[in-house]
Parts: structure tokens; sequence; C-alpha cells
């Protein structure tokens, strides 16, 4: 890996976002704008939105990049950047690292905006230190970002990346533990829950939520989540592609 070169791609990428103000204002605000819309919807019963408003600050983020990083990445292959690039001394890892420092200094603004704003404007009630909410959301956000790289590999349109939500991010979302205990859930579908990176990302949640101490189930579940977010950069890096498909 060559560092000079991922900084230099990382700077492009930052670039580049920097002139789209809309993609800036989605990844800032949408989670911020869901949180605050939950936090009426629940207006009258705190402990609910207590309940479920550490759950979505870690949703949302990982959301939100997943979209935003691969429907930006998607317009760099259309466009023939990514051509470009590979046809200069630039391994695919150099490449694919870049792009995540890029998006991740994103996600680390969206994550410290989102749960600055849960924390201080919405009240959210929980027992641990708020670092480590802003730890798990960022992490979060980089799984996002991660899963986003890797799905752009298979997408020939913009409304192609959005069709790999269903499969993608759907499944996760419904079996996280946000609508229903985990421990619950049929068999089979706590087995497939025990294995989706959300669920961890969930349960890390919840657990600054109850315990005021950094307990070991919480080490397990930001492990788990920073270990899924590696694995799918590698598979990205691997599956990355000069041109679409």
């Amino acid at each position: 890996m060559n560092t000079h070169r991922t900084l230099a791609t990382a700077r492009r990428v930052l670039r580049q976002l920097g002139h789209d103000r809309r993609t800036i204002a989605l990844l800032l605000l949408v989670p911020v704008l869901l949180l605050t819309l939950l936090y009426y919807v629940f207006d009258s019963d705190r402990r609910a939105f207590d309940g479920i408003g550490a759950s979505l600050l870690g949703i949302f983020p990982l959301i939100t990049m997943f979209l935003v990083t691969s429907i930006a990445t998607l317009r760099e292959r259309t466009s023939g950047t990514l051509e470009r690039l590979l046809s200069m001394p630039l391994g695919k890892a150099d490449l694919i690292l870049g792009y995540a420092l890029a998006f991740g200094t994103l996600a680390i603004a969206q994550a410290a905006l989102a749960t600055g704003v849960a924390v201080w404007f919405l009240d959210l009630d929980f027992a641990g230190s708020p670092w480590l909410l802003l730890l798990v959301a960022l992490l979060d956000a980089v799984l996002g970002t991660a899963l986003g790289l890797f799905v752009s590999a298979f997408a020939a349109t913009e409304f192609q990346v959005v069709q790999f939500m269903p499969a993608i991010i759907f499944p996760q979302l419904l079996l996280c533990g946000l609508f229903a205990p985990r421990d619950s859930m049929q068999p089979v579908l706590e087995a497939v829950s025990n294995v989706l990176p959300m669920s961890y990302a969930v349960d890390g949640m919840n657990e600054v939520l109850r315990s005021s101490d950094i307990t070991g189930d919480f080490v397990r579940d930001v492990v788990v989540v920073a270990g899924s977010a590696a694995l799918v950069l590698a598979l990205g890096a691997v599956t990355l592609r000069r041109r679409t498909p």
C-alpha cells in the first residue's frame, strides 16, 4: 500500500464531494432530522424514545453512508474516473482505502452531529458515556461506507444501487432487534441475526443505554462491527472493476 497515493485519492474524493452540497446535506442532516422526528413521535413517552433512539443512532448513519457511498462510487466508474485512476500506478487497495478514508472523514462529522443532537438537544437518556455512543455510531457509518463501496461494483445504474437495499440493508434492519428482541425470534431468524453486523451495532448501543461501564458484550459488539467493516473493505478491493458492466 502506498500511503501518499491513498491520501491523494482521499483528497480528490473530498474535493469532488465538496462541490455537491446536496450530498453533504444528505449525509449530515438526514439522520438528525429523522431522530428529531422520532423524538416528537414519542413526545408523550420519553422512555420509548430512549429505547429506540439509541438503536437508530447507529442504524441511520449506516444506511445513509451506504446510499451515498455506493452512488458516488458508481458515478466515478460511469464517468470513467476509476478507469483513468487504475491505468496509473495505483493499486486497488490504495484506491479503495482512499475512498474509505474520504467517506470515513464525512462519517466522523455525521456521527458526531447526530450523537451531539441526540444527547444534548433531544435529551437521550442513557447510562454510559456519550463517547461510547459516538464510537458505535462512527463504526456503523464506516460499515455503511464499506458496504456501499462493495455494492457499487455490482451495479450499473443508481437505480440498481437502490435495489440492493432490500438484499443488503432491509434484512439487517428487520432482524437487528429494533422491532423485537432477537432471542424471541424464530430460531432460524435468530441464527441469521447473529451473523449480521447491524445486530451487533444495535446491541452495542443498547449496552451503552443500560450500563455505565464498558462491558465485555460492548467490546464484542464493537469488535464485530469494526471487523465486518474491514472484511467488506477487503472484498471491495477484490471486486473493484475499472468499468461499469
